[in-house]
């Protein structure tokens, strides 16, 4: 799916992963770019159109859809992060939130737009996930379950638009240097490296972008024995 011509619709766009992939989209030729967030007077992009839209909102998604029905290419890139491990005070409650943005958030996202990609000659979805969709540690533990559901739902999608020519796309990558790990001590990509890449799988028809180093040996350590997922 090229961007050039292209009309992309990113969730979570006014700031970090989801801020760079509009200003990339627009960069590689978007011919419009709808920056879908909670509050739209905090996006500031000359060439970016923002529309209000919570992913956890029927209401609001349903608005989107009638306001954006030239989308061609949907980023589904909201999500939100809270640390801790599932058994910590609290874990069920922040599994609740989690999953109802990052797992029921694209689903209700991908159900509503598929319709207006395959009225638009099938198009792209891409869906942000992480490498905590296959690797989980305590410190994001709730969080990795919700990336690991994320991916399951992606993997259906991908079969299940198949026959509407949609190109489903699953981005995983590791730590990010924005404001959500700026208290983690660990390697970070840049958010706009994260988009390119991605952007770049996306371009080329893959349905997988494995958008960092760590991502590339976590997947290789699926398949080992031990798999890497098992090791502390």
């Amino acid at each position: 799916m090229k961007l050039e011509d292209a009309v992309v619709l990113v969730t979570g766009a006014n700031r970090g992963i989801g801020l760079a992939f509009a200003r990339a989209a627009l960069a590689r030729g978007a011919r419009k770019v709808y920056a879908g967030v909670r509050d739209p007077s905090r996006v500031d992009v000359p060439g970016v159109q923002p529309i209000r839209l919570d992913v956890t909102s029927d209401t609001d998604v349903a608005a989107a859809v009638a306001a954006c029905g030239d989308v061609s290419i949907v980023v589904n890139n909201a999500g939100i992060a809270t640390f801790g491990g599932v058994m910590v005070d609290g874990s069920l409650q922040s599994a609740r939130e989690q999953m109802e943005v990052n797992y029921f958030g694209l689903l209700r996202m991908s159900q509503a737009f598929a319709p207006v990609l395959a009225r638009n000659g099938g198009g792209a979805l891409v869906n942000v996930l992480s490498v905590a969709s296959w690797i989980n540690r305590p410190t994001l533990g709730v969080y990795g379950s919700t990336k690991s559901a994320a991916w399951g739902l992606t993997n259906s999608l991908r079969h299940e638009l198949r026959e509407h020519g949609t190109q489903v796309l699953g981005a995983h990558f590791g730590f990010v240097d924005t404001d959500l790990t700026r208290g983690i001590d660990a390697p970070k990509s840049t958010p706009d490296a994260i988009a390119a890449r991605v952007l770049d799988a996306l371009e080329a028809g893959a349905e997988e972008a494995l958008a960092d180093e760590i991502t590339l040996q976590v997947k290789r350590g699926l398949s080992a024995d031990p798999g890497v997922y098992m090791k502390a």
